[in-house]
């Protein structure tokens, strides 16, 4: 462990405790500056990895991330967010962490030194070759995140590896390898910072980039959000709007007609159709609006 960069220690940092409270902040942002400036490095490789992943899920396939601490809780989270955000189904994006629920709000010991808890957490998804597995750790080293990879590429899966340390074995285990250094953390050794932080960006990236390429975006516009609350409700109304530019009265008329489906009720708006026509043609171009509405007679 001490030969990792995620562990080496700042001695710049030496005197933190004795600092004001501006001071340590002001040190601490510094630091944080590194981390979007290591994510570009590995622009091409997380590209790549996306329409490795967007291709498989295209064709029914899951996107599962696994990890231990910080990590494991970092794409729980993500996952999660996908269902209200996409309108994914809870199954298509999953979050596998090493010790189970109970291990999101504290440390079980020892889970995360178990390749075979990763075995067992994915023989139970039944892997097949259109899921795409993506092991997070800090160090790249974490046998729960470096089982899972292995088993799932054993299954026919497609594998990435995201740590924060260079030639990591959770990068050599995996189809695609995305290595994101920052350096050492501010706090020594604690990988919820930096590291976590970098991994947070990453894993954004996946699933956002991955989720456009399946269609659930108008441009920027979140046109499959899942409206289950006022909130969301009036959200949806104003994508309606930002997309179409039609009046509030239109708007509700055609939210109404759809159900409430965003990109349903735009393809009405724009394309002058009716709802059961929106629904087939969004159906015959597997969500994409854009090419729905290039379909339009």
């Amino acid at each position: 462990m001490g030969t990792l960069t995620t562990e080496e220690f700042r001695p710049d940092l030496a005197d933190v405790d004795t600092r004001s409270t501006l001071d340590i902040a002001r040190a601490m942002n510094d630091g944080d500056r590194a981390v979007p400036a290591a994510v570009t490095g590995q622009l091409p490789r997380i590209a790549a990895a996306v329409d490795a992943i967007a291709a498989r899920m295209a064709r029914g396939g899951r996107l599962v991330y696994a990890g231990a601490g910080t990590a494991g809780r970092l794409g729980v989270l993500d996952a999660s967010e996908c269902p209200p955000t996409f309108n994914a189904d809870p199954s298509q994006v999953v979050g596998l962490i090493a010790g189970g629920p109970e291990a999101l709000v504290r440390s079980v010991e020892g889970a995360e030194d178990a390749a075979s808890l990763a075995h067992d957490d994915l023989k139970a998804l039944d892997l097949c070759p259109d899921d795409t597995v993506v092991g997070v750790s800090a160090s790249g080293r974490t046998p729960y995140a470096v089982g899972a990879v292995e088993y799932a590429r054993d299954a026919g899966a497609l594998t990435v590896g995201v740590a924060c340390n260079t030639g990591s074995a959770l990068a050599a285990a995996a189809d695609h390898a995305i290595e994101v250094v920052v350096g050492p953390e501010f706090i020594t050794g604690s990988t919820r910072l930096k590291s976590g932080t970098a991994q947070k960006l990453v894993l954004n990236m996946l699933s956002t980039i991955t989720m456009i390429r399946l269609g659930k975006t108008y441009g920027n516009l979140m046109v499959d959000v899942r409206a289950t609350n006022d909130k969301l409700r009036a959200r949806s109304h104003r994508i309606v709007a930002q997309a179409t530019g039609a009046s509030d009265g239109e708007i509700a008329a055609a939210l109404e007609a759809t159900g409430g489906e965003v990109k349903h009720a735009i393809l009405v708006l724009l394309g002058g159709v009716d709802a059961p026509t929106a629904a087939r043609l969004l159906a015959e171009h597997h969500g994409h609006l854009r090419a729905a509405l290039s379909a339009v007679p």
